[in-house]
């Protein structure tokens, strides 16, 4: 557990926090395993396809500000408006092959 009280999401082979070197090259690692080419391909994708799906789903911008842990709604915000014009971004390519547990 963190200080904060949350436990880490990525953990390498050894069980300790992944560092965003590690996580771009397991990414990296994962997507070429699954046939998925991106140009600039980064962790933050996956937050951005987490909250952008969420949203897509329904889901109530308070929540998915909570689920993603903004401070400022208007972080979140900036999100719902950007995903109008995301129907030809990476993560809308990854997000299916994620939801699809390959």
């Amino acid at each position: 557990m963190t200080s904060s009280g949350s436990a880490p999401i990525l953990l390498t082979c050894r069980a300790t926090r992944m560092d965003r070197h590690c996580a771009t090259r397991r990414l990296h690692r994962l997507a070429e395993s699954a046939g998925v080419r991106l140009p600039r391909m980064h962790p933050h994708m996956l937050r951005h396809t987490f909250v952008t799906t969420m949203l897509d789903a329904g889901v109530d911008l308070r929540d998915v500000q909570i689920a993603a842990r903004h401070a400022d709604p208007r972080t979140t915000m900036r999100y719902d408006r950007a995903r109008k014009n995301l129907d030809r971004h990476p993560n809308y390519i990854l997000a299916p092959y994620m939801a699809s547990g390959t």
